[in-house]
């Protein structure tokens, strides 16, 4: 899975489509995507600040065993195999992605480490060859660290995790519907643009054409990654970009007696207005005139809707604009 990291202008995966094909892009969620990066942020969390609130809670309490395994087969950067993030779907669970790891095709799983092998040195290279010749263990060796894995380190913070992911599909629907498939497919990263019919994305090492108009394009949020985009475009997986979710912020894996605390004090017609009307970025004074209260007010509001994760300010020039987060559009979907 080639992976987005320094910026290079010299490198695009365009995915080719149909600008009027809506058909030809559906979602998805992966929680093994999600559990593969959970272990690149226990190895580098220098680079994954907004996973600094899960790492706190979750470092004290892993399966050393099973996060040595899965950190040498995953590695801390560059490829990562196909075979633990092949096929996400938007029904897609934790169970089902765990039985499908171990009834992955061999013969798959076979080029994927041969590809590790070739990008590693030392220690790691002399376990993957390991693997390499024994693949059917390997798999449920494999297979066996992701569950326990899953387990001490993603099961208890699946739910909002999962929410922030839905969420953001939500609103990336919501944005096909309304305005296409272009805009949406701009609006999913910086280094993501809609180019003359296809999705194109900047990567750091790696280049393709990849047509999708006969096998379509999997468009899949993370919360781990939250930093970057990565690709699938090597068959029989069908074309996939991972891309960040919206709306994720160091905060998310707070416990659950903060969450309650600050969704308490959300309570009340003022906030609830300026909530159900930032459903487009305004700023402080906007807010403030549209709520007919004075700006000091208005940025209170704001501070226990942020602090609830349902809002998310961001400064243009001299300006803060503020905008519903798919937490935000999750709850005031429900309430409609």
């Amino acid at each position: 899975m080639p992976q987005e990291g320094v910026e290079h202008p010299d490198h695009r995966v365009n995915f080719r489509l149909s600008a009027g094909d809506i058909e030809a892009v559906r979602f998805g969620v992966s929680p093994g995507h999600e559990l593969a990066h959970a272990v690149r942020a226990l190895l580098r969390p220098a680079q994954f600040p907004l996973q600094w609130g899960w790492l706190k809670r979750v470092r004290d309490q892993l399966p050393r065993e099973a996060f040595a395994l899965l950190a040498q087969v995953i590695g801390a950067d560059g490829y990562m195999p196909d075979f633990l993030t092949a096929d996400p779907r938007w029904d897609m669970t934790p169970q089902t992605e765990l039985e499908a790891l171990r009834s992955a095709p061999l013969a798959g799983m076979i080029v994927d480490l041969d590809k590790m092998i070739a990008r590693s040195a030392g220690e790691r290279q002399q376990m993957l060859r390991q693997m390499r010749s024994d693949p059917t263990r390997a798999r449920a060796v494999i297979a066996d660290a992701w569950e326990e894995m899953w387990e001490g380190a993603i099961a208890p913070f699946w739910g909002p995790l999962e929410r922030l992911l839905r969420a953001d599909i939500a609103v990336r629907s919501r944005v096909v519907a309304v305005d296409g498939l272009a805009a949406m497919a701009s609006g999913l990263h910086r280094n993501v643009r809609w180019n003359d019919g296809s999705v194109s994305v900047r990567l750091r090492r790696h280049s393709e054409d990849v047509d999708c108009r006969g096998s379509g394009l999997v468009l899949v949020p993370s919360v781990m990654s939250s930093w970057g985009c990565m690709v699938i475009t090597e068959s029989p997986a069908q074309p996939t970009l991972f891309y960040p979710a919206r709306g994720v912020t160091e905060g998310w894996a707070r416990e659950s007696g903060d969450i309650a605390v600050a969704l308490g004090a959300l309570l009340g017609p003022v906030r609830a207005g300026i909530l159900l009307r930032a459903h487009v970025a305004r700023t402080t004074s906007h807010v403030a005139a549209d709520a007919g209260i004075a700006i000091s007010t208005a940025s209170h509001h704001l501070a226990v809707l942020r602090g609830s994760g349902l809002i998310i300010s961001t400064r243009e020039g001299n300006r803060m604009m503020h905008l519903r987060t798919p937490l935000g559009e999750a709850l005031v979907g429900a309430g409609l």
